[in-house]
């Protein structure tokens, strides 16, 4: 990872993702062109301490100097991928270490991230949570256990809603969060701007963009 802060150990938000079932995708390198693309429009929109960008295989890292940067670029990033592609997350807060000046990082921050994406990837093997796609860790002491209650529970939400929503639903919330109107939606999707109105309506989605505005507030 290469930070672009001089301070060698500070506090960040950490994410940690990987693509779901990439080993069966008929064309990887076109899945990994997708995933690319996704992080860079991810990227463009939420300020980074270190951008999104591929490590290894179907992984991908970033970290943020605040939480709420992280909860929304990963929701991003899920928009992006849909409808065809799954993502799963590991989100940490703790301090960031740079161990040499090509940038390696270490620290609790990546550890809690780390130990978030492995439970997510657990509890997707479970029917009853399935629908989970994002986790949220952080050491002991550095966030109150209210803030780690809050924003849990605010990911379990927010990943039921995502996981209700068709992959047409999501890709016109994609588009709503980027600020388009619904009669450029139609024209990109090929339907008509009552059908766009009617899924945003039936499927709350402007509430959704609202709850999604507001958690990338969060400090």
């Amino acid at each position: 990872m290469h930070p672009r802060e001089d301070n060698p150990t500070t506090a960040r938000a950490t994410v940690i993702g990987d693509l779901v079932g990439s080993r069966r995708a008929l064309d990887r390198r076109l899945l990994h062109a997708r995933l690319k693309d996704a992080l860079a429009r991810a990227n463009a929109v939420v300020p980074a301490t270190t951008p999104l960008r591929v490590t290894v295989g179907d992984e991908f890292q970033g970290s943020y100097p605040r939480l709420g940067d992280a909860l929304h670029a990963t929701a991003r990033v899920h928009l992006a991928l849909a409808p065809d592609d799954e993502v799963r997350f590991g989100i940490g807060w703790g301090e960031v270490t740079s161990l040499d000046a090509d940038g390696i990082q270490d620290g609790p921050g990546w550890w809690a991230a780390r130990e978030a994406i492995l439970r997510v990837h657990a509890r997707q093997a479970r029917a009853s949570t399935r629908a989970l796609t994002t986790g949220f860790e952080a050491p002991a002491g550095s966030l109150g256990h209210s803030t780690v209650d809050l924003v849990t529970a605010s990911l379990l939400l927010r990943d039921q809603a995502l996981a209700s929503l068709s992959g047409v639903s999501k890709v016109i919330l994609g588009r709503l969060l980027d600020d388009v109107t619904q009669a450029d939606i139609a024209v990109e999707l090929g339907i008509s701007a009552s059908a766009v109105s009617q899924r945003a309506r039936r499927d709350g989605l402007h509430l959704l963009v609202e709850a999604e505005q507001r958690l990338a507030r969060v400090a």
